[in-house]
């Protein structure tokens, strides 16, 4: 059993990553704790449907509402096996980075950081201005793993459905749950060289 992954969507565009990773996370048996932005809702909505916000829902295991401080998620004895934010907006970055727990996102967030588990961000942004890189480089060296949503174009993908699964999947596999998701790299094999 996988246990519990706490699954954060701010309000950044890419809403389509939060619909994959609860994908990936659903096959390995991770039960999703899934909390959403107003913006985020807003956001699935529009970049994907109607129906987006009920898919992600029917993914989770449970969904908290955003100001619910007093979640279980919130405390550190409420034993998880990390969290992403896919995507993550540029507020919740620099909210997270500066211990700002002003709603159940950005406090579970700050939860994985206090007790070392893993926290995997998807900073969706461009261009950068200081301030983002700054955020950045603090989360970092707090802990969280920063992993900008860049496709892997050495795959060759044909559909953007490609692209945000292969993302949502190296994500996933930064929690180390189980046997990696993502499509790895193999170079192709040399020729015989004397």
């Amino acid at each position: 059993m996988t246990g519990r992954v706490i699954l954060g969507v701010s309000g950044a565009s890419g809403a389509a990553l939060a619909l994959d990773c609860a994908r990936v996370l659903s096959r390995l048996g991770a039960k999703v704790d899934l909390v959403l932005s107003p913006m985020a809702e807003r956001t699935l909505a529009l970049e994907i449907g109607p129906e987006a916000r009920s898919t992600l829902v029917g993914l989770a295991h449970r969904l908290h509402p955003v100001i619910d401080l007093g979640a279980d998620i919130a405390s550190g004895s409420c034993p998880v096996a990390g969290m992403i934010v896919a995507p993550c907006s540029m507020r919740s970055l620099a909210a997270i980075a500066h211990g700002l727990d002003d709603n159940l996102l950005t406090r579970t967030a700050s939860v994985q950081l206090k007790e070392r588990r893993p926290l995997v961000l998807l900073a969706r942004e461009a261009p950068l201005t200081l301030a983002h890189l700054r955020n950045m480089t603090a989360v970092t060296e707090m802990g969280a793993v920063v992993m900008p949503p860049v496709p892997a174009f050495y795959l060759r993908p044909e559909t953007t459905a490609q692209i945000t699964a292969q993302i949502a999947a190296r994500a996933v596999d930064l929690l180390r749950l189980g046997l990696p998701q993502a499509q790895a790299w193999t170079p192709e094999p040399k020729g015989n060289t004397p």
